[in-house]
């Protein structure tokens, strides 16, 4: 007997509750696996369900019981309103970021460098936001740089970007008025603290550059003056409790107006800073 999507629904979320997960994730793996937008699927939940939709939902299930993010299995995540493709070679981007890109489009920019732009989700965000704007991605990594170069056709912005293959600033020329970062900033020693969604899953280079989780802020607090213009802004996403250390870095550099700002659980998310005009 065919079953419905309600049935294969209930199933799924069954197993996922079971386990510890969000009946959350069961409705975003079943639209995924029956090709349709979530919002769609209390309207199709009667239908019956395609022996291959109810194949790749078994499949997805799978996946996510042995913690594969959701964004990964469906391949994509919402930011900023946007739809990212996301892969095992990109950090999944946080809600938490959104609040470094609503700070970088507070004031118009005309030139954005984005260092360790993984799926792109900052940079062409920023883009989309400011017409006018061109924009720089940098990665360490080529297959981040793949996706952020998917991510920009997607999002028909190709004319206005260019990605970069650098280890931050190595291979970068010009000056821009906006720097933009979301670096590894996890300490060695934290990281098995991770879930296992982020621990077995997303890219270590991204998540953690060893030792205390602050060596990729001393080379950007160190050399990012040489490639803002004056009165360029500078903004940067840390660890919650990094704040001071990373403001008292850009201070040193010769950066004024250093501010520290928190996400909306309070905790301290971004520091901002300027260039001396």
């Amino acid at each position: 007997m065919t079953q419905t999507a309600a049935q294969a629904l209930r199933a799924g979320t069954a197993r996922l509750i079971a386990a510890g997960f969000g009946a959350g994730d069961a409705r975003a793996l079943l639209a995924h696996a029956m090709g349709i937008a979530p919002d769609r699927l209390t309207l199709q939940l009667m239908d019956p369900i395609t022996d291959t939709a109810l194949a790749q939902f078994e499949t997805a299930i799978a996946a996510r019981l042995a913690h594969q993010p959701v964004a990964q299995i469906i391949g994509r995540r919402m930011f900023w309103g946007h739809d990212f493709a996301v892969t095992r070679d990109t950090l999944d981007p946080r809600p938490e970021t959104e609040i470094l890109l609503a700070e970088a489009i507070r004031q118009p920019f005309c030139d954005i460098l984005d260092l360790g732009t993984g799926t792109g989700c900052i940079l062409l965000s920023a883009l989309l936001d400011m017409p006018q704007a061109r924009g720089v991605g940098v990665d360490i990594s080529g297959a981040a740089l793949a996706v952020a170069q998917r991510n920009a056709t997607a999002l028909a912005v190709t004319d206005r970007v260019q990605f970069v293959q650098s280890d931050w600033f190595d291979a970068v020329t010009g000056q821009f008025d906006l720097i933009t970062s979301n670096p590894p900033y996890i300490a060695a020693d934290e990281m098995a603290q991770l879930s296992l969604d982020v621990l077995d899953w997303e890219p270590h280079i991204a998540l953690t550059p060893g030792g205390d989780g602050l060596s990729p802020y001393r080379i950007i607090a160190t050399a990012a003056a040489d490639f803002l213009r004056a009165g360029g802004r500078i903004l940067l996403e840390i660890g919650p409790t990094q704040g001071a250390q990373v403001a008292a870095m850009l201070t040193a550099n010769g950066f004024a107006f250093v501010r520290i700002l928190q996400d909306f659980d309070g905790r301290d998310r971004v520091v901002s800073a300027q260039k001396p005009a």
